[in-house]
């Protein structure tokens, strides 16, 4: 398929197999290899495409360089049946998180309520997916993720914690699940390049001076600035020892010391799974969750109400059907890639 100015449609199946054979050239297994490109591809559908198969180039970089451990020893550590350390041994994100979100429903089922915890792994990808994997099967599933300080603190200059994000997927029966996926920054940092490549002012408080000092010239901004001020940066901070300090593997202490390895990049992250059926009536749960979000859609709005996720299981049906668009710069990188990587392109 040749680069054109316009946006390549590629069917979802075939974006996931081409992503996914590509990264087995990278280093990964074929298992490892689809649960990534499906991680990949996931976001892509959803409208998501700082974190869709744009991302492909990127990790493969990261196995090329050894950042990202090709062959893992993953193990599982656990001294309680409702909690778990899932040692990731630098695995990519999606190869470690998929593992615990599986991990934390399998406990959930037996004990109400489970947690695992990821200790190393590389750049998580979009959280969502793995909460949403912990909804489909009829669980609550909460997500945090904190990794290398990028991101303004109220009060100190330069950057000092990380755009951490949350996730949290409610399952409900007629409705879509409820989806909060969220970072702590008021933008990201891929918005900032975006500005800066099209020379687009950035909004007010959004973004900082490598000092610190807010800024709207996208020429002069390097960090995006927490969201809510005080909350957005409280929020990462609460992040970092709900993750990496809990799991024995803490980001932020070692990357603002003298040790040269704290700056090694590295995630860690925590998820939790919760059986509704612990609580009470399962049907009775999920019935009460689509009448909550039935009434919000029923509420006075001009344009419309939606709640969150909403708007993106809607996005990812519609490209389940007619195709996922992905940009030409994107495709040339795909398919230069696949090029020197013998990799066959999809017609």
């Amino acid at each position: 398929m040749s680069t054109t100015p316009q946006k390549v449609l590629v069917p979802a199946d075939d974006l996931r197999a081409f992503s996914a054979a590509l990264l087995v050239k990278g280093g990964l297994s074929p298992e490892h290899a689809r649960t990534t490109a499906d991680v990949f591809v996931w976001a892509a559908r959803r409208g998501v495409d700082s974190h869709g198969t744009a991302r492909v180039p990127a990790y493969l970089d990261l196995l090329a360089k050894g950042v990202a451990n090709a062959a893992p020893e993953i193990r599982v550590e656990s001294t309680t049946p409702a909690a778990a350390v899932l040692h990731a041994d630098r695995a990519p994100g999606p190869v470690a998180l998929s593992a615990a979100a599986e991990e934390a429903a399998r406990r959930a089922r037996t004990t109400g309520i489970a947690t695992v915890g990821v200790r190393e792994t590389v750049h998580t990808g979009a959280i969502g997916y793995y909460v949403s994997k912990i909804a489909g099967q009829g669980l609550v599933g909460l997500g945090f993720v904190a990794g290398m300080p990028n991101m303004g603190y109220t009060g100190v200059k330069g950057a000092a914690v990380a755009t951490s994000p949350l996730a949290i997927a409610v399952p409900a029966r007629t409705h879509a699940p409820l989806l909060l996926d969220m970072a702590t920054a008021t933008i990201a940092l891929g918005r900032i390049r975006q500005a800066k490549a099209s020379g687009t002012p950035l909004p007010e408080g959004a973004a900082a001076m490598e000092d610190g000092t807010p800024t709207t010239d996208p020429a002069l901004a390097v960090m995006p600035l927490p969201l809510g001020g005080a909350k957005g940066s409280g929020m990462s901070l609460a992040f970092e020892l709900l993750t990496g300090v809990l799991v024995g593997a803490p980001i932020f202490a070692s990357f603002h010391s003298d040790d040269p390895k704290g700056r090694k990049h590295r995630q860690n992250a925590l998820l939790i799974a919760i059986d509704p059926a612990a609580f009470g009536d399962q049907d009775a749960f999920v019935a009460a969750v689509d009448a909550t979000l039935g009434t919000l859609k029923t509420l006075p709005s001009d344009d419309g109400v939606h709640y969150p996720g909403e708007r993106s299981a809607a996005l990812a049906e519609e490209r389940g059907e007619r195709g996922i668009p992905v940009s030409p710069k994107v495709w040339r990188e795909l398919t230069e890639r696949a090029e020197r990587l013998g990799v066959p392109v999809p017609a």
